[in-house]
C-alpha cells in the first residue's frame, strides 16, 4: 500500500517499487532538494542509480556501487498483512451496493456479482477450511492484528510465503505461532533479518516438518540459532544464502532427513565434517558449491565411514568433480543407495556412457544413477567390462590369476578399491581376454554366438557371427525373419560359459551386444 504517510521503525523494511524489491536504508531530507526521501537498496543491483551517495554525501551503503536510489515515499508500497493478502487471493473483497444488499466477489482475477451477505459467510467458512495456500508475491510485510490468522484460517497446514515484504524473523513467529497445524513454510526470496536475541514461543513451530529458506540471506549461525524452535523438522532448504558451516549442530537438526545446501560456494570439503553426524540425514544436496573433492579419513580403502550413517541419496550436480577419487570415496558409505552427479568435467563428453558404467562398477550399493534405476543386468555387464577394461593395469601392478601370486600394488588399489572384490565375484581375467584388440575392422568386432531355441525344441540350434555393437533390436529383426515370427514377441536372454547357470536378460532394444558383455562363445536364447 503506498501513502504519504510512514510506518513506524521503517529503516529496514521490505518495500516494492514499480514491481521491484528493495530494502529501505536510509529516511530524511536529502538537500538541496526539499521534502522527504527514502533510500532504497535494491535486489536488482542494475535497477540503482549510485551506492548511496549524493553530491559527496553518504547516505546509506549498498553492497553494490549502483544498487541505491532515492525515491519518494509516496511512490513505495510497504505491503499488507496476511490476512488481507489471503482475503485478496482467495476471493474475499466484499463491496456492499446502495442498499447492502449486494456484494462483489473476487475470484482470481474476476469479479463476480452476488446478492446479500450469506455469500460472504460462506466464502469465510470456505476461508476456514483452507489448508494449503499460496500467497507468493502478494506484498505480505508482516502477521497484522494478533489472532486475525487463526480467525480467518486455523487448518492451515502448507503455506508458501515466498517473493513478499517479509523483513525480520520475528514476523514470521508471529505468524506461524497462529497456525498451530503448519507442517510446510515457504519464506523463499524474503530478504529476513534473523535477530540473534529473538526468542520463538513454545510450540510455535512444533509441527513444522518442511522449511525452505533460499535466497532469505540466512547464515549457518542463524539457522543453528532459529532450529531449536523446529524440533520435528524433516526438510530444510537452503539454497542461494553464502552459508558457510561454521558449526556442529548440537541437540538441534536432529531429525532432519533433507537438507539443501545448493549454490552456497562457500561451502568446502571440510565443512561437511561438522553435518557428517547428523543421525537422521537421508538425502544431502549439494549442487552448485564448486565441491571437486571428497575424503572420509575415518575409513580405509575397502572399509566403510562411520560419517554420514543414514545418508541414501547424494545430489552433488553442477560441481567440478574431475578425478576418479571422488567416486571411489563414496563406495565407503555404509547407506549411499542414489547418486546424481551431472555436469561435472568426470561426466560430460562424448565417453558419458561409458563414464556411467565405471561409476555403477565402483559403489557397489548404488541403485538409482543420475535419476535412471540401476538393473541387475547393467550392473553385471558393468563390472564385468571394469575388470576386463582395467585387467592389463591390474597385472602391471602385480595382479595375478594365481591367488598365491596375487599382489597389486598400493596405488592400483587405491584407484580401483573394488578390483580385488570384483575379481573374486567374477574371476581374475583371463590372458586371452586381456588381449590388446586389433586396429577396427569388422571381423575384429565379430561375436561367433550359439542360438538356442530355448521352448521350440524341434528347432536346431544356430551359429551366427554377429556384430559387438549390433542392437538387440536388430538382433531380433534377423531372427524374426528366420523364424518368421513377429519381432513384438520375442524375448531375447544369454548364457556365458564364464556365468554357469545365470540367464541375463536383454531387455533394452536399444542397447548392444557389447553393453551387455556379450562374448564369443556365448549362447543366445530365444523365446516366443
Amino acid at each position: 500500500m503506498m501513502s504519504d504517510i510512514l510506518p513506524l521503525a521503517v529503516i529496514g523494511r521490505r518495500v516494492e517499487v514499480s514491481g521491484e524489491c528493495a530494502t529501505v536504508r536510509f529516511c530524511g531530507g536529502v538537500p538541496p532538494v526539499a521534502g522527504l526521501w527514502l533510500g532504497v537498496e535494491w535486489d536488482n543491483p542494475e535497477r540503482g542509480k549510485h551506492d548511496g551517495s549524493h553530491e559527496g554525501t553518504v547516505y546509506f551503503k549498498c553492497r553494490h556501487p549502483t544498487g541505491g536510489s532515492f525515491v519518494r515515499p509516496n511512490k513505495v508500497n510497504f505491503g499488507v498483512d496476511f490476512v488481507t493478502a489471503l482475503k485478496k487471493r482467495y476471493a474475499l473483497e466484499e463491496e456492499a451496493d446502495e442498499d447492502g444488499k449486494a456484494c462483489s466477489l473476487k475470484v482470481g482475477c474476476k469479479q463476480v456479482q452476488t446478492v446479500g451477505f450469506e455469500h460472504i459467510t460462506k466464502k469465510q467458512s470456505q476461508l476456514r477450511a483452507l489448508k494449503d495456500i499460496s500467497l507468493s508475491k502478494c506484498a505480505v510485510s508482516c502477521a497484522g492484528e494478533k489472532g486475525g490468522i487463526a480467525e480467518a484460517c486455523p487448518n492451515i497446514r502448507v503455506v508458501d510465503l515466498s517473493k513478499n515484504l517479509l523483513s525480520s524473523w520475528d514476523e514470521v513467529i508471529l505468524i506461524a505461532d497462529e497456525l498451530r497445524d503448519l507442517e510446510t513454510l515457504s519464506l523463499s526470496e524474503n530478504k529476513l533479518q534473523f535477530p540473534l536475541d529473538s526468542l520463538t514461543p513454545p510450540g510455535t513451530f512444533s509441527t513444522l516438518k518442511i522449511l525452505v529458506l533460499d535466497k532469505t540471506g540466512i547464515t549457518w549461525a542463524e539457522v543453528l540459532h532459529c532450529a531449536s524452535g523446529w524440533p520435528v523438522l524433516e526438510e530444510l532448504y537452503l539454497r542461494s544464502n553464502s552459508i558457510s558451516i561454521s558449526e556442529r549442530p548440537t541437540d538441534v537438526l536432529q531429525m532432519v532427513r533433507l537438507l539443501d545446501l545448493s549454490s552456497n560456494p562457500s561451502i568446502a570439503e571440510n565443512q561437511l565434517y561438522l553435518i557428517a553426524y547428523l543421525p537422521r540425514l537421508e538425502q544431502l544436496i549439494l549442487s552448485d558449491v564448486g565441491l571437486s573433492s571428497m575424503h572420509f579419513p575415518d575409513a580405509k580403502t575397502g572399509c566403510k565411514t562411520s560419517m554420514f550413517p543414514s545418508l541414501q541419496y547424494l545430489i552433488v550436480n553442477d560441481n567440478r568433480i574431475s578425478d576418479w577419487s571422488f567416486i571411489n570415496e563414496l563406495d565407503k558409505l555404509q547407506s549411499l543407495q542414489a547418486l546424481s552427479c551431472s555436469r561435472n568435467p568426470l561426466t560430460e563428453g562424448d565417453k558419458a556412457e561409458t563414464t556411467r558404467q565405471i561409476i555403477i562398477a565402483k559403489i557397489s550399493q548404488l541403485k538409482t544413477l543420475n535419476r535412471c534405476q540401476i538393473l541387475p543386468e547393467e550392473r553385471y555387464g558393468a563390472e564385468l567390462d571394469y575388470r576386463k577394461t582395467f585387467g592389463n593395469e591390474w597385472k602391471a601392478a602385480g595382479g595375478h590369476q594365481d591367488p598365491d601370486k596375487n599382489r597389486p600394488s598400493a596405488e592400483f588399489l587405491a584407484a580401483h578399491p573394488r578390483y580385488q572384490l570384483l575379481c573374486r565375484k567374477y574371476g581374475a581375467p583371463e590372458d586371452e581376454e586381456l588381449e590388446v584388440p586389433q586396429p577396427f575392422m569388422l571381423k575384429n568386432q565379430l561375436l561367433t554366438l550359439k542360438i538356442k531355441y530355448s521352448n521350440q525344441l524341434e528347432q536346431k540350434e544356430l551359429e551366427k557371427q554377429l556384430p559387438d555393437s549390433m542392437t538387440v533390436q536388430k538382433v531380433k529383426g534377423l531372427l524374426s525373419r528366420l523364424l518368421k515370427v513377429p519381432v513384438s514377441e520375442l524375448l531375447l536372454s544369454y548364457e556365458s560359459p564364464k556365468m554357469p547357470g545365470r540367464e541375463i536378460e536383454l531387455e533394452n532394444d536399444l542397447q548392444s551386444l557389447q553393453f551387455y558383455s556379450v562374448e564369443n562363445g556365448d549362447c543366445l536364447l530365444v523365446r516366443w
